[in-house]
């Protein structure tokens, strides 16, 4: 069965660009590139790479990269954007590396679109070098519930509140916006903890991500529902 990500891969590129939705640009670059500062990673895996937006950031902060996705139309838009890059066909549940290969792994909005969230999860712990970092970001699993249309409106379309059910079960489910439709996985977010820890992990930092400004009306709804949060995990240098 299709995950639609095939055939929803010119409209991701079109709608996502080199820029990014507004959530990228506004919420998680300015996070991402603030969590980059100061630190000094050597070589990065992205797993889940798509077009390579991420890896290039990577890139601009003076980190090696490798991207790593199963879509054939997203590696070719990396690499047509990035013809010096590495990207590599391949999927989270079975990385093309040996162990103990990269001082950080990153994993941003992926983890939705792993069917086998624990495999994949198993062998991004795998190929992390011993005092390496893990930095997962991901949808908050009140989004994923509520299929990304939780919000109750008034008459007049104001929002409301965020509304939220069935949170406990993990299921699939098919979401659309601007001509993209794939499946995403909604689980709740215990079932990310409970593999990070159990792969012998350890947590360092958890945000959840807001705009910088709370000026407009896009930035007030992400502040009063923030829909991304970021998680960094390391391996403990006495773990290998």
């Amino acid at each position: 069965m299709s995950d639609g990500w095939n055939e929803s891969a010119n409209a991701w590129i079109a709608s996502i660009g080199e820029q990014g939705d507004w959530g990228r640009q506004h919420v998680i670059d300015p996070a991402l590139s603030k969590w980059l500062h100061g630190r000094s990673f050597a070589r990065a895996l992205d797993v889940g790479c798509g077009e390579g937006r991420i890896c290039r950031l990577l890139q601009a902060n003076g980190i090696e990269t490798v991207g790593v996705d199963p879509t054939q139309r997203l590696l070719e838009e990396a690499r047509k954007s990035d013809p010096n890059g590495d990207y590599k066909d391949g999927r989270a549940e079975e990385l093309p590396f040996k162990d103990d290969e990269f001082d950080l792994v990153v994993t941003c909005l992926s983890l939705i679109d792993i069917p086998d969230f624990r495999k994949g999860i198993s062998e991004m712990a795998r190929v992390l070098k011993a005092g390496g970092t893990l930095l997962s970001i991901n949808l908050n699993s009140f989004v994923t519930a509520s299929a990304y249309d939780g919000w109750a409106r008034d008459e007049s379309g104001a929002l409301l509140h965020y509304r939220l059910d069935h949170y406990m079960d993990a299921k699939p489910q098919w979401v659309e916006w601007s001509g993209i439709r794939v499946v995403n996985w909604h689980r709740p977010i215990s079932a990310y903890m409970h593999e990070f820890l159990g792969n012998g992990l350890q947590l360092r930092r958890y945000d959840e991500l807001v705009p910088a400004s709370a000026g407009d009306e896009m930035s007030q709804k992400y502040r009063r529902v923030p829909w991304f949060h970021l998680m960094e995990w390391q391996r403990p240098l006495a773990d290998k």
